[in-house]
């Protein structure tokens, strides 16, 4: 390797552990919706130069999870009920989309491993807790979405997903009896892949799955609605 790769793999490197950094801290709240992101500092706590941070920061903004204002800069982004809301809503339709290009191209290894974590969830529901239960939720809806062959779609998933974390720590945390209405969902969108339903019948499964969530979060929020 030439000493210039080894200087541009050194600084990709830096960018990505930047990144890394700097998102764990934003969905798991240690650095709460508001705070400013002041590249100086971050850069010393982290023991490099503002450039790997600048780049991880650009990276965060265009995920969402920061915002850069001028005179202020780079902030992590402040949220509201409403904001949740949408986020779900646009969740619920690109990854019912993205479940429905992938059910016919699941293999039963797929279904297989979807079932295995399932169970997994199941089990967890004797001892609540809510934030390994999204975990789990995540790998599950992973896997049924693994072959969606639209890349543009899945990266989509993705960004919702990571919205969400950033939004909340958990919506289960809110609402732990959806967690059971939630297994039993999970069984179903299996059992319809598995038996060769319709992809578009597989999608609003997928979809109503997922509006039913936020219904449900909706509805604790604002009881008398």
């Amino acid at each position: 390797m030439t000493t210039d790769a080894a200087a541009e793999n050194n600084a990709t490197s830096k960018s990505q552990l930047a990144y890394e950094w700097l998102r764990d801290r934003i969905v798991s709240h240690r650095f709460t919706p508001g705070y400013r992101l002041v590249l100086s500092q971050l850069a010393a706590e982290l023991g490099v130069s503002t450039v790997p941070v600048r780049e991880a920061i650009r990276r965060l903004e265009a995920e969402g999870l920061v915002t850069y204002e001028k005179n202020v800069g780079a902030q992590v982004a402040l949220v509201d009920e409403g904001e949740y809301v949408t986020t779900m809503q646009t969740l619920a339709v690109v990854e019912g989309a993205a479940t429905g290009f992938s059910a016919p191209l699941l293999t039963a290894e797929d279904l297989a491993k979807a079932r295995a974590i399932n169970d997994r969830m199941r089990e967890t529901l004797e001892h609540f807790d809510p934030r390994r239960f999204t975990e789990l939720n995540e790998e599950f809806h992973s896997v049924l979405f693994l072959r969606c062959p639209n890349e543009h779609m899945t990266d989509l998933v993705r960004r919702g997903w990571s919205r969400l974390r950033m939004l909340r720590d958990s919506t289960f945390s809110f609402v732990p009896g959806r967690a059971v209405q939630s297994v039993a969902e999970h069984d179903h969108l299996i059992h319809l892949i598995e038996t060769g339903a319709a992809p578009i019948e597989v999608e609003l499964a997928a979809r109503n799955h997922r509006t039913a969530t936020l219904d449900a979060f909706l509805t604790a929020q604002h009881p008398k609605r």
